[in-house]
Formats: C-alpha cells, sequence, structure tokens
C-alpha cells in the first residue's frame, strides 16, 4: 500500500427546515452510494476514515430535536449503511454550537445499538470557537486560548468515549456556529 489513509468526507448540510427524519433519509442514501462507489473502486475500506455529518434536524426546523434522538437517527443510519470494516468514524461539527456538538457526540457514543466502529470527533468550529474567542488574537491571551482548547479536547474526548457530564462548555460554548450556504 502507499500509506494513504482515503478520508471519506460526504457531508448533509444544515441548510434548510428538513426535520431529523429527513436528515437520516438523506444521509443513508448518501453513505450508501459512497459505500457503493468506495466497493465498485477496490477500496481498501480497513484503511479509510469516515468523516460525515451527524444526522441533525435542518436548522431552519421549528422541532429541535433530542442528543438522544439525533444519536439513535445517527448510529441507525451508519448501522444501515457503513461497513464494519471501516474502523473509525470522525464527525463534523456542521454548525452545532460546541456544546451541541459534544453532546450529540456524547449520546452517539451511548446509543444502544451496536457500533462496531470508533465514534469521534474531527471538528473545525466546534473545537476553535472559544478558543478563538480567548485568545482574540492577543499574545497577553495565549495562554487563555491554550486553556480553552485543552479544555474542549478533555470534553470532546470524554464525549468520544460516552463519558461527558458536562460543564465543559467554553465561552462560545452555546453559541450557534452555523453559517447559511456554507461553501468550501
Amino acid at each position: 500500500m502507499n500509506g494513504l489513509v482515503p478520508i471519506v468526507e460526504p457531508e448533509i448540510l444544515p441548510d434548510g427546515d428538513h426535520d431529523l427524519k429527513r436528515s437520516q433519509h438523506v444521509t443513508e442514501k448518501v453513505l450508501a452510494a459512497c459505500y457503493k462507489a468506495l466497493s465498485d473502486h477496490n477500496v481498501y475500506l480497513e484503511g479509510t476514515l469516515l468523516k460525515p455529518n451527524m444526522c441533525t434536524p435542518g436548522m431552519s426546523c421549528a422541532k429541535r430535536s433530542t442528543p438522544q434522538e439525533i444519536a439513535m437517527a445517527t448510529v441507525t443510519a451508519l448501522s444501515r449503511t457503513v461497513p464494519p470494516a471501516v474502523p473509525g468514524v470522525t464527525f463534523l461539527s456542521g454548525g452545532q454550537s460546541e456544546e451541541e456538538a459534544t453532546q450529540n457526540l456524547n449520546a452517539i457514543n451511548q446509543a444502544p445499538i451496536r457500533r462496531p466502529w470508533g465514534l469521534t470527533f474531527s471538528y473545525g468550529r466546534a473545537l476553535q470557537a472559544s478558543v478563538l474567542a480567548a485568545w482574540k488574537g492577543q499574545p497577553a491571551k495565549v495562554k487563555a486560548g491554550q486553556d480553552e482548547l485543552v479544555s474542549r479536547a478533555k470534553a470532546n474526548g470524554q464525549a468520544a468515549m460516552g463519558q461527558y457530564t458536562g460543564g465543559l462548555a467554553g465561552g462560545a460554548g452555546q453559541q450557534s456556529l452555523f453559517i447559511a450556504n456554507h461553501q468550501y
């Protein structure tokens, strides 16, 4: 092999008013198509990582879902589409607040459904928002930013084991990190 780890990153964006059921349905369709294509191209699944969205209602959906509902929808979608040969799933935060993303990851790792893959995080905004707010680009606040990063990493590390009990929300912990029509 060539020492490369393909990271498969299909993301269902949270823009819109779709409910949790619709998010799960679309996530399942997209993941099924991804794994069909990977199989067609003889990709060695044991050497890949999946970096998907969590199944969440659209940001404009009036009915919000609990972390337990999000966990059940997400793990169900994964169990229906992701082969157990895939070693790890590293979730995107998808515009969730830091605390929402952490609570949802924790619930995912507590879901009473078989989870043959490691389930962890690969957050951008949901790992950085409080860090950047504490640091503010000022040399005198580097330590505050570093402390915030350690706190966010600890919270998400606990959530990746289903052991997060709260209390580690940062300065931007509840702030929505959603950016409408976000483009990469």
